[in-house]
C-alpha cells in the first residue's frame, strides 16, 4: 500500500530526530494527523520560537534566550569554579539538583576521532581562554564516564594543570536507593575508589 505523500514526508522528518526510528516517527505523524489543528499549530509554533528565541550564550556555550546567559549574568553565582559539561541538557540535569552555585562551561560535545571530533570541534580554546582571564580556582569535569568522557577529561586536564587551576572530576558510583548485588563491576569499583569520609 502507498502512504500519502504528506504522511510520508511527516514520517521521514520526524525519523531524523534522535532517537526516533520509523515505526515511532508514523505513530506521532498519525497522532498528529488525528489532533486538532489548534495543538498542531500550538506545536509548529514552540519549534519555531525554539530556533528563533534562542541562542548559545557567548560566554558559556549554554542555552539563552540573550547574548549571556542567566548563569553567567548572576553575580551571586561562585566565579572560582566552572563546572565542564559535554551538552547543555547537563547544565539543566546539573541546575535541577541546587546544589551547584558557580559557573558553567559547554563543550558542544567530547572527543571522538571516529567521529570527526576533535579539539577543534569543541569549545576547549574558549574554555581556556575564561580560565586566563577570569579568577578560576577550580574546574569540575562533569562528562560522562563513557569513553569519550574519559578521553576528554584527560586532554583537558592536561590542558588546565599547567595553568594553575585545581581540576576535580565529579565522583560516580553508586546511585541513592542502588543495591550492591546488581551493580556492575566498574560502577562497584568507582563507588569504592570515589569513598568519602564519614
Amino acid at each position: 500500500m502507498q502512504i500519502a505523500q504528506p504522511l510520508q514526508l511527516a514520517i521521514e522528518e520526524l525519523s531524523k530526530l534522535p532517537s526516533i526510528g520509523t515505526k515511532t516517527a508514523q505513530r506521532l505523524a498519525l497522532f498528529l494527523l488525528k489532533s486538532d489543528i489548534d495543538k498542531v499549530n500550538s506545536l509548529t509554533s514552540a519549534i519555531t520560537n525554539l530556533k528563533e528565541k534562542l541562542r548559545f550564550c557567548s560566554i558559556c556555550f549554554n542555552i539563552s534566550e540573550e547574548d549571556v546567559c542567566e548563569v553567567c549574568l548572576n553575580h551571586k553565582r561562585d566565579r572560582s569554579i566552572i563546572c565542564v559539561v559535554e551538552e547543555a541538557s547537563d547544565v539543566i540535569a546539573i541546575e535541577k539538583t541546587n546544589e551547584f552555585s558557580g559557573l558553567y562551561h559547554v563543550l558542544g560535545g567530547v572527543l571522538s576521532p571516529l567521529s570527526g571530533v576533535d579539539p577543534n570541534s569543541l569549545k576547549i580554546k574558549e574554555l581556556l581562554k575564561r580560565l586566563e582571564s577570569e579568577e578560576v580556582k577550580e574546574v569540575i569535569l562533569a562528562l560522562n564516564p563513557d569513553t569519550e568522557g574519559e578521553a576528554t577529561s584527560l586532554y583537558l586536564a592536561k590542558l588546565i594543570k599547567p595553568i594553575g587551576v585545581q581540576v576535580t572530576r565529579i565522583a560516580r558510583g553508586l546511585p541513592i536507593g542502588g543495591n550492591l548485588e546488581f551493580a556492575d563491576e566498574a560502577t562497584i569499583g568507582r563507588a569504592v575508589i570515589n569513598r568519602i569520609n564519614l
